[in-house]
């Protein structure tokens, strides 16, 4: 029998707020998990619901519940997880989200073959409405990949990751209350400076899209911020154009909108061409990571287009004339973009239609 006072592998770190409807089979989804030595520390943040009553009737005794006096917020309630934790690793989990039988299993495994990874997700599905949906994150990565990607997107799910504890405590503080909802993002940006981040490519994690998440609430916070975190690690390749082009990355790249302009959209293709020179610059890559590399930039700038088409605030010469060389058409080939080209005619066809109906 294990000892229960011995310091756990894994520590998973919740903040929990009026979460009681679906906190129950989040918490029975770590029940089920194949690797057991783990603890689950709950840092509830002044609930009004029973979110509090759920922890306490949980009858796993690897499930600990620090109760908050007042209300301090999710990055807050985070931290004072992640001071209590005890393992060796440290799992995000968000209240909400379901975590597969052999994610933990598996991410230890690899951060114990790889004792230079200070993070590694994993991809993860997305459940809607009770539907299980694909990730729209990159299919395969590698190490090298992904240190790109958080540079003009957000690769991975918090609810996904795991973090070698003694790199996360180099950091003051975990995450930054400063940052709200974008707090992960820019968590992920000061630990690849400690080490190699990393994901495994199997889907490990059912994360839930709904009304009530922070997410779908709190968008144009999590925007603001993730452009300041931009902007932040943009400076030294870009210089005092970085805060301009942390906009137009957030705005179009990971927000997904088109853009509104020919204009704007060769802005776009010169950021990403001198943030992918920076980066290349300063990392010895081999031939599979500069292929993957270059070609998820190619694929982001040729779905910026496509929805551009669609929207049809440019047209099909627009996006030609200032593709910039090195991306090429990623993942679109002159099929995909004339078909979006099609799209946006006939929408706007149907618009002045229904107008003058």
């Amino acid at each position: 029998m294990s000892d229960p006072t011995a310091s756990p592998t894994v520590s998973v770190v919740m903040a929990a707020y009026n979460g009681a409807a679906l906190l129950p089979e989040t918490l029975g989804s770590l029940r089920r998990q194949t690797f057991g030595d783990f603890e689950v520390i709950v840092v509830d943040d002044c609930s009004s619901d029973a979110t509090r009553d759920v922890v306490r009737g949980c009858a796993d005794p690897r499930v600990r519940l620090i109760a908050l006096s007042e209300n301090g917020g999710p990055v807050r309630a985070r931290n004072r997880a992640f001071a209590e934790a005890r393992g060796r690793y440290v799992a995000g989990l968000d209240q909400d989200d379901l975590c597969h039988p052999d994610r933990f299993a598996r991410q230890v495994a690899y951060l114990d073959a790889h004792p230079g990874t200070v993070l590694v997700g994993s991809a993860t599905q997305v459940l809607a409405d009770g539907i299980t949906l694909p990730s729209p994150h990159a299919a395969h990565t590698t190490p090298a990949l992904l240190r790109w990607l958080i540079r003009i997107e957000n690769p991975l799910v918090w609810s996904s990751v795991m973090v070698r504890a003694d790199a996360a405590r180099r950091l003051a503080p975990f995450t930054r209350p400063d940052i709200l909802y974008a707090e992960d993002f820019d968590l992920y940006h000061r630990l690849s400076r400690l080490g190699a981040i990393a994901r495994l490519d199997a889907p490990l994690l059912a994360y839930r899209r709904h009304a009530g998440g922070a997410s779908q609430r709190y968008e144009a916070t999590m925007l603001a911020n993730a452009r300041r975190v931009l902007a932040e690690n943009h400076v030294r390749t870009l210089g005092e154009a970085a805060d301009t082009a942390a906009a137009l990355v957030v705005e179009h790249l990971m927000h997904r909108q088109p853009v509104p302009d020919r204009d704007a959209l060769a802005r776009l293709g010169t950021v990403l061409r001198r943030l992918q020179d920076g980066y290349l610059a300063e990392a010895a890559l081999d031939e599979n990571d500069l292929r993957l590399v270059r070609w998820t930039t190619a694929r982001r700038w040729a779905d910026v287009s496509r929805a551009s088409l669609r929207a049809g605030t440019i047209g099909m010469r627009d996006a030609l004339a200032v593709r910039p060389s090195h991306l090429g058409l990623g993942h679109a080939g002159i099929e995909e973009l004339l078909w979006a080209r099609l799209i946006g005619r006939a929408r706007r066809v149907k618009q002045r239609y229904t107008l003058a109906a």
